[in-house]
C-alpha cells in the first residue's frame, strides 16, 4: 500500500553527498524529470523504470512544484513495469520454433547451440510484445529539512532498485539505510553518545556490519519494551522531535504476536507466538532457551489516537504501520488536488507522529541500556522471565 492509505511499510534512509544549499524546484525537476518513467504499453520492452507523481502514476513531467514539493516534503514514486512470461509457456514455444527448424533442415539431427539461442531470442521477443506490463508502484517522501527518505516497500529487491535510480537521478548524493545503530546515533548525545560507540560490536564501518554486528540492539530494545508492557509500565512521554509537542504523554506496548530465533539442538530454531499474549507464557519460554525476539506488534495510544506496526528488530523496517484513518472527501465543491494535498498532510503528521513516539521509546531504552541501570533492569527480568 502506498503512503496514502491508512496502513503502509516503511523503510527510511539518511540521505548523505553533497547536497545543495537550498533543494529548490528547479534542481529537483531537472533531476526527477531526466529519469521520469516511460510507457512500455506499445512496445516490446521488458522493464520500465522511472519516477512518477505520488497522486498520479500516469504522470512523469514534474513540470510544476505543486505536483511534487509539499512544504519541505519532496514527493515521488518509483514505477517499474515490467513484463513476465510464464516459464512454462516460454518453453513450449521454443520447442515448436526447433521443431520447425528440423523439419526445415532434415538433415540435421539436433539445433547448433547458436541457433537454439536465436531461436529462443526470436520467441522471447515476439511473446513479450503480446504481454501487458504489469506495474508496481513504491511511493517515497524526502523531508528535506532533517534529510531523510521514507520508502512504502520492504521488498530488498525494490530498495536496492530505488537506492540505485536514486543515485542516478541525484548526481553525488547516496542513502544510507536508518538502521538499529544510526536510529540510535540519532537520537542520543553526549556522554551517551560516545557510550553507544564503545559498544558498537561492528568491526567496521560498512552498513551490513553495523547491522548485523549489532543485532542486540533490536533483541534488547524489544525485551525491554516486553518486559514494561507486562509490569505496568508503559506510560512514557515524547523527548524526540516531531509534531507532538515536548512532554505529551502516550503508551506503548507489545502485543499479539512475536518472532523469536535462536540456536537448537537441529540448528537456528525459529519461534513464531500468535495471539493475545496475556502472561506472555510462549514467549517466556523461547526467552529462557535463549532465544532473542527479532520481530514483534507494536502498539501505541496517545489520546483518543491508537497506531499499530510490526517492528522488524534486526533493520528497524516498519511493516504495516496503522494509523487513525484518514478519508480523501467526495464533494463536487472542493477542489480534487487541494484535498489531495490536505490528506497528504494529516497523512504525515499521523506517520511522523507514529515515529516520534517511537524514537522516545528507544531513546529511553538506550539512556538506560547504556548506563548503570541496565544492570538491575537484566536482573528484573531474568526473575520475570523465571517467574513466567
Amino acid at each position: 500500500m502506498g503512503l496514502l492509505a491508512n496502513s503502509v511499510s516503511l523503510c527510511q534512509f539518511h540521505v548523505v553527498g553533497d547536497l545543495p544549499a537550498v533543494i529548490d524546484f528547479e534542481w529537483a525537476q531537472e533531476r526527477l524529470a531526466r529519469q521520469g518513467f516511460r510507457s512500455i504499453d506499445h512496445g516490446s520492452e521488458e522493464m520500465s523504470i522511472g519516477w512518477v507523481h505520488l497522486d498520479d502514476a500516469q504522470e512523469s513531467t514534474f513540470d510544476t512544484a505543486q505536483v511534487f514539493f509539499r512544504d519541505h516534503y519532496l514527493t515521488f514514486s518509483l514505477r517499474r513495469d515490467q513484463r513476465r512470461i510464464p516459464g512454462p509457456l516460454l518453453r513450449s514455444y521454443v520447442q515448436q520454433a526447433q521443431d520447425e527448424f528440423l523439419r526445415a533442415n532434415p538433415g540435421m539431427k539436433r539445433v547448433p547451440k547458436q541457433k537454439r539461442e536465436e531461436l529462443r531470442e526470436a520467441v522471447r521477443d515476439r511473446l513479450l510484445a503480446r504481454v501487458l506490463p504489469s506495474p508496481s508502484i513504491y511511493d517515497a517522501v524526502w523531508d528535506t529539512r532533517r534529510g531523510v527518505i521514507s520508502l512504502s516497500s520492504l521488498n530488498a529487491n525494490t530498495i536496492e532498485l530505488f537506492e540505485g535510480l536514486f543515485r542516478t537521478t541525484f548526481d553525488n548524493l547516496r542513502l544510507v539505510p536508518v538502521h538499529p545503530f544510526a536510529r540510535a546515533e540519532s537520537v542520543l548525545e553526549g556522554d551517551k553518545l560516545e557510550a553507544l560507540r564503545q559498544a558498537n560490536r561492528a568491526s567496521g564501518q560498512a552498513v551490513l556490519d553495523l547491522i548485523k554486528d549489532n543485532q542486540w540492539l533490536g533483541a534488547d530494545f524489544l525485551l525491554w519494551l516486553m518486559h514494561r508492557s507486562m509490569n505496568g509500565s508503559g506510560e512514557f512521554r515524547t523527548s524526540r522531535p516531531g509534531p507532538g509537542a515536548d512532554g505529551e504523554p502516550f503508551a506503548a506496548w507489545l502485543d499479539d504476536r512475536m518472532i523469536l530465533l535462536g540456536d537448537g539442538e537441529t540448528g537456528v530454531q525459529k519461534v513464531t507466538v500468535v495471539g493475545p499474549q496475556g502472561q506472555y507464557r510462549e514467549a517466556c519460554t523461547a526467552l529462557r532457551e535463549n532465544k532473542r525476539i527479532i520481530e514483534a506488534t507494536m502498539y501505541l495510544e496517545k489520546g483518543e489516537n491508537a497506531w499499530r506496526l510490526t517492528l522488524k528488530g534486526e533493520t528497524f523496517h516498519f511493516a504495516s504501520l496503522k494509523s487513525p484513518g484518514v478519508k480523501l472527501e467526495k464533494d463536487d465543491l472542493v477542489d480534487a488536488a487541494a484535498e489531495r494535498e490536505a490528506v497528504f498532510f494529516e497523512r504525515m503528521y499521523l506517520i511522523e507522529s507514529a515515529l516520534q513516539m517511537f524514537d522516545t521509546l528507544y531513546a529511553d531504552f538506550l539512556r538506560e541500556r547504556l548506563g548503570r541501570a541496565w544492570s538491575a533492569r537484566e536482573e528484573e527480568i531474568r526473575d520475570f522471565l523465571s517467574a513466567a
